[in-house]
C-alpha cells in the first residue's frame, strides 16, 4: 500500500492492524491565531472597522481552536455583534475564512485568494450572498 504502512496479520488472539503512528503536525492553533490569519486574508491593508472589531473580539484567546466547543457559532455570534445584517462584505468574508480556517487548521498558510475561495465555497456552499460575491470579484477571486 503506497506509503502508508498498513498490516493485517492473524496473531495469537485474532486479527491484529499494525499502522505507523500518524505524523503530528504540531500544536493546533489559537482561536487567536485562526482569527487573526482570516483578518489578514479579508484585509490586508488593515482599513477595514468591521474587521478590526471583529479581530479585537479575540485578540486574547490563546486556547487552541481544537478546544473551543462549537468554534463556528462563537464566531457568528461576534460577527453578528459587529455586522448584524451583514452589510460589510469584507467582515462577512472573514467570518467565513475564521470559521473555515478553525475546522481546517493546515490550510492557515495558503495564499489570500485561494483561502477566499475555498472559504467561499465551504461557508456559503459556493454561493456567497451577493455583496460578498461581489467583493470576492473586486478581489479577483472566482468562486
Amino acid at each position: 500500500m503506497s506509503a502508508r504502512r498498513f498490516v493485517l496479520a492473524l496473531g495469537d488472539r485474532g486479527y491484529r492492524v499494525d499502522m505507523r503512528k500518524a505524523r503530528a503536525l504540531g500544536n493546533p492553533p489559537t482561536l487567536a491565531d485562526v482569527v487573526h490569519r482570516a483578518a489578514e486574508v479579508a484585509d490586508p491593508e488593515g482599513h477595514n472597522d468591521g474587521v478590526s472589531d471583529l479581530l479585537r473580539r479575540f485578540e486574547d484567546r490563546d486556547e487552541p481552536v481544537t478546544a473551543e466547543r462549537d468554534v463556528a457559532l462563537e464566531i457568528a455570534e461576534a460577527k453578528g455583534a459587529i455586522d448584524p445584517q451583514d452589510e460589510d462584505p469584507v467582515v462577512v468574508a472573514m467570518a467565513a475564512v475564521a470559521t473555515y480556517l478553525a475546522f481546517r487548521r493546515t490550510e492557515m498558510e495558503r495564499d489570500r485568494e485561494e483561502l477566499l475561495r475555498l472559504a467561499a465555497r465551504s461557508e456559503f456552499d459556493g454561493h456567497p450572498p451577493q455583496p460578498v460575491a461581489d467583493w470576492l470579484s473586486q478581489q479577483g477571486v472566482e468562486v
